[in-house]
């Protein structure tokens, strides 16, 4: 019965992750993309765990799709950072780029390491305005580098996210505001 033992612990990571994620606010989608698991089960789940007749409804529809959203203003820029800064130490994003990365990176393991890092981020910055499907999204754009990839501030060298079609310079939060005060 050894043989199996494997099957059952990659069914209970499956339905861990999927807890965290509901628990985060992902989406039946996006859920669905990263553990593998049938969109009744994740419902299901849902149901069982997570609902209390106090919850607002969860969301629908499509996933965040806009880059854009992560280059809005100096702070919306600085969150962004800073979640990029924990996916990097943890080793959330490859190194190279993917051109399939919503095929490549759903897994089981790399899901855990979102969700540390969305944790993390969610201590320092409990009002962020990433939630935990752009912090999803992230990690695919990052992973593409088509939109968005990996900087280093000029003036600091600190780890910023950058517009691929930005014609500035990458600054950080502090560097910017640093330079306004001169």
């Amino acid at each position: 019965m050894r043989i199996s033992d494997n099957r059952y612990q990659r069914d209970h990571m499956r339905l861990d992750l999927a807890l965290r994620f509901l628990g985060h606010g992902a989406r039946t989608h996006t859920i669905r993309a990263w553990t593998m698991l049938s969109d009744d089960r994740i419902r299901k789940l849902y149901r069982s765990y997570v609902y209390t007749v106090d919850d607002a409804p969860r969301h629908r529809g499509k996933s965040p799709q806009q880059a854009a959203f992560f280059m809005r203003g100096a702070r919306a820029q600085h969150e962004t950072g800073i979640l990029a800064s924990f996916y990097a130490l943890l080793g959330v994003v490859p190194i190279g780029k993917l051109a399939d990365a919503s095929q490549v990176l759903p897994c089981l393991a790399r899901g855990e390491r979102i969700c540390q890092a969305f944790e993390l981020f969610s201590a320092i910055f409990p009002a962020a305005r990433i939630s935990f499907e752009h912090a999803i999204y992230l990690v695919m754009a990052l992973a593409r580098g088509n939109e968005i990839q990996y900087g280093r501030c000029v003036e600091c060298s600190a780890l910023v996210v950058v517009d691929r079609m930005a014609l500035r310079e990458a600054r950080c939060l502090l560097c910017i505001r640093e330079q306004g005060r001169c």
